[in-house]
């Protein structure tokens, strides 16, 4: 309850914020816009020319797209943007005012920064979602939707631990704000389907970028693909990659010595 009260206050702050400058609503529409349209026509584009893409459909590639624009806006709306403020504050010593604060450090720098725009890329990748489950038609029951409720919650406690321990490298090292970037740049991948890269951009986007748990396999739950050893498996990981996301964190921070020190 308490990390809920938090994300709720970070939110709000983070609306009060935005809204002084009410032209980057418009701005991010047209970013969110354009990036939907663009992948919406590529996946046009490709069946054009045939029926399947490595055994996906179009149905099922479109549902791919807006778990893939909706996972991206959640992670864009907290996920990032406080992590961003995370290396930021261990690089200036401004870190010493968070970890004065009567909360778990970590929890407080999890939900420090709200990008409150983003929202749009998840209420977009939503909408994708709800038009391409109607598509699929009776394809998807209650147990599927329910599995992927779950691999959805797996996939993003993976992606933000995996953040999480990437941010925490700024306690070693001084400048490491593009480590970001090139995730992002590595999440572009996900709009396709994992399964159909080449066996060694398969397992990156699998064990040194997990993409593929964000993106393609709870799409492949939604669908009725994912074996239960699988799912059990990704349940599993996402365990571990809190654990080990935690105790790096605190290797991490018993190495700063902020400004105060």
């Amino acid at each position: 309850m308490r990390a809920v009260g938090l994300f709720w206050l970070s939110l709000r702050i983070g609306a009060m914020n935005a809204l002084q400058y009410r032209a980057d609503f418009f701005i991010q529409l047209a970013q969110s816009t354009i990036g939907l349209g663009t992948a919406l026509a590529g996946v046009a584009i490709v069946f054009g020319q045939t029926d399947e893409l490595g055994g996906w459909r179009r149905d099922e590639l479109v549902a791919l797209i807006g778990v893939f624009v909706m996972v991206g806006g959640l992670v864009g709306v907290v996920i990032r943007p406080s992590m961003e403020r995370l290396m930021e504050g261990v690089r200036l010593g401004t870190l010493d005012f968070t970890l004065t604060k009567p909360v778990d450090a970590q929890l407080l720098v999890s939900v420090r920064q709200v990008d409150i725009w983003r929202l749009m890329d998840v209420a977009l990748g939503a909408a994708i979602l709800v038009f391409a489950i109607a598509q699929l038609g009776g394809r998807v029951g209650l147990a599927a939707a329910a599995a992927f409720a779950v691999m959805l919650l797996a996939g993003l406690a993976i992606v933000y631990s995996f953040l999480l321990v990437l941010a925490t490298l700024a306690f070693w090292l001084v400048r490491i704000e593009n480590i970001l970037v090139i995730f992002a740049s590595m999440y572009e991948a996900g709009r396709w389907p994992v399964g159909i890269y080449p066996a060694w951009l398969r397992v990156a986007l699998t064990l040194l970028v997990p993409v593929a748990f964000a993106v393609t396999i709870p799409v492949e739950s939604l669908i009725g693909r994912l074996e239960p050893t699988t799912l059990a498996g990704t349940i599993l990981l996402a365990a571990c990659f809190l654990v080990v996301s935690r105790w790096f964190w605190r290797l991490g921070l018993s190495r700063y010595t902020g400004a105060s020190a």
